[in-house]
């Protein structure tokens, strides 16, 4: 029943960094495992509105009522009960992610272009993890350095909610893609941009801290260290309204053991 709440225990794997809307202002995308072992997504989360109790991180269980999305037709979407998020616990980083690896493993793709190709088939999975066999370059690709005229309409809306004491969303003026071939032998090659909030957060701190030389530490982490000293996997998900687009929404880096 498209209109039946539920709980749900779910551990976040997924946080994208907020983007504008006529509902809630600004909005998250966040995605996870459910308990039983599934993927679902959680969508439209109004994150920096959540009260601090409620404002969860990447790996951590949180349990919350959820109904399946009646306005979204991919099968992984489910709307949140915002007042129902409760934090539960953390799965921590300790032995290479070992933890965390062994509730994600059986979810990770054989490919992108497999994943692609059974959404296709079949409708779904719109959500996914996948191994790029080979990471060939980070883009850095400029954007419009402020907010349109329509995405300033759409936060206006939350100076009625916090009487305007809330810092304003900052406009990312970059697109970061990740070019990449899979673990496909036939692969043509992926060009994907990442939406993840992470990314989007170290380029705002680093670009205060470092100014005009922050792309050098930003390429270090997200590109470097992605394909020389990491175990990288890509989060990948279907875009509401454009369902053949996929797009990196969270990434996967523990170190490579020995």
């Amino acid at each position: 029943m498209l209109d039946q709440w539920m709980t749900k225990r779910v551990l976040i794997t997924v946080k994208t960094y907020p983007t504008p809307a006529w509902k809630g202002g600004e909005v998250v995308c966040a995605a996870g495992i459910t308990s039983a072992g599934e993927w679902i997504r959680l969508f439209p989360i109004p994150y920096r509105l959540l009260d601090d109790p409620s404002k969860f991180s990447k790996y951590q269980w949180i349990e919350a009522r959820v109904k399946k999305a009646e306005s979204d037709i991919r099968p992984e979407s489910y709307n949140v009960d915002i007042d129902s998020i409760r934090v539960v616990e953390e799965v921590r980083p300790d032995k290479g992610w070992a933890t965390r690896k062994s509730l994600i493993s059986h979810l990770m793709a054989k490919s992108m272009c497999q994943l692609r190709a059974d959404r296709d088939a079949n409708g779904f999975p719109t959500l996914g993890i996948v191994h790029p066999g080979s990471i060939e370059r980070l883009r850095i690709e400029p954007t419009q350095e402020e907010w349109t005229t329509a995405d300033l309409a759409r936060m206006a809306q939350l100076r009625f909610i916090d009487n305007g004491t809330r810092q304003p969303l900052q406009k990312i003026p970059y697109t970061f893609y990740y070019d990449y071939r899979c673990d496909d032998p036939d692969c043509g090659g992926h060009k994907m941009s990442c939406t993840d909030w992470e990314m989007s957060e170290s380029y705002r701190q680093w670009s205060r801290k470092y100014r005009d030389k922050w792309e050098s530490a930003f390429r270090n982490k997200y590109e470097r260290e992605m394909k020389e000293k990491n175990d990288t996997h890509f989060y990948v998900g279907t875009v509401h309204g454009h369902p053949n687009n996929w797009v990196i929404v969270g990434l996967w880096y523990p170190r490579r053991l020995p």
